[in-house]
């Protein structure tokens, strides 16, 4: 039985007359694993070097590494040189990738991926599965993973797959999914106010109780806060509550007192 091939050594040295499957793009940022959520950038974005504007001063050996996504590498060096470059050349596709995905190509492409449920579903059980967009939430990388937001509940969610979880949020950018549904408006879901209500023996649980027992949590909170800052009577609460404690203090000084003039 032959050995496993180690498409890692071979797969930098394809020019671009090889076809689409064989190319650096498709093999490392489209068909492999834990890179669903990247789309397939046009060779025409990345030849532009307008869209690449900036990027030469954040990614190392910057030349080599587009010369590797654009499958012109013809460089000849050792195996550490070599890993390198491709740790950059994947470095420099999320960058621009992130760029891509604003353009009205970039949106189609990964409008289709929406669509199909690749990012995956909203967790929150009142949203019945809504699908996922990524999103970063910062645009310099290195800053935090990639994020997945729900159009329904309006809120983010970490990727269930470790795999996607170690993806940079910087590849996706802050602004995609709220550019997508601006161009596509019909893609924003209805809003619900379904909530989940909580029950004891099938009787709901008082509202008011509730609210009180989060707004005292949110007063100790906000006491302990105050606390460490120096600022321990912010409350009036705490001001009347003192207040009364010196009065009740200069009473019994003052019934002392009136003992003492009894006892002589």
């Amino acid at each position: 039985m032959d050995p496993p091939v180690d498409l890692t050594q071979d797969f930098i040295w394809y020019s671009s007359s090889d076809s689409v499957e064989d190319s650096y793009i498709y093999m490392v940022f489209i068909s492999s694993r834990g890179n669903e959520y990247f789309c397939e950038i046009d060779e025409d974005y990345l030849t532009d070097r307008f869209n690449l504007t900036g990027l030469n001063t954040d990614v190392q050996y910057y030349q080599y590494a587009l010369d590797l996504v654009t499958d012109v590498f013809d460089l000849d060096c050792d195996d550490d040189m070599r890993e390198q470059i491709e740790k950059s050349a994947r470095h420099l596709y999320g960058l621009v990738h992130a760029r891509f995905i604003t353009t009205t190509r970039g949106l189609a492409k990964m409008l289709e991926k929406y669509k199909k449920g690749d990012f995956g579903k909203c967790p929150r059980v009142m949203c019945a599965s809504h699908p996922l967009l990524p999103t970063g939430m910062a645009d310099l990388p290195h800053v935090q993973s990639v994020k997945l937001y729900c159009g329904k509940c309006e809120d983010l969610y970490n990727p269930k797959s470790s795999r996607h979880a170690t993806i940079d949020g910087a590849y996706f950018g802050t602004s995609f999914q709220n550019i997508l549904f601006q161009v596509y408006p019909a893609l924003i879901p209805e809003k619900t106010i379904e909530r989940y209500q909580p029950r004891i023996f099938g009787f709901k649980v008082h509202a008011a109780a509730a609210l009180e027992r989060w707004q005292t949590a949110k007063r100790e909170e906000m006491q302990e806060r105050l606390k460490d800052v120096g600022l321990e009577k912010a409350f009036k609460e705490d001001v009347e509550l003192e207040d009364e404690m010196e009065e009740d203090d200069d009473e019994a000084a003052n019934l002392d007192g009136v003992d003492d003039v009894l006892a002589e």
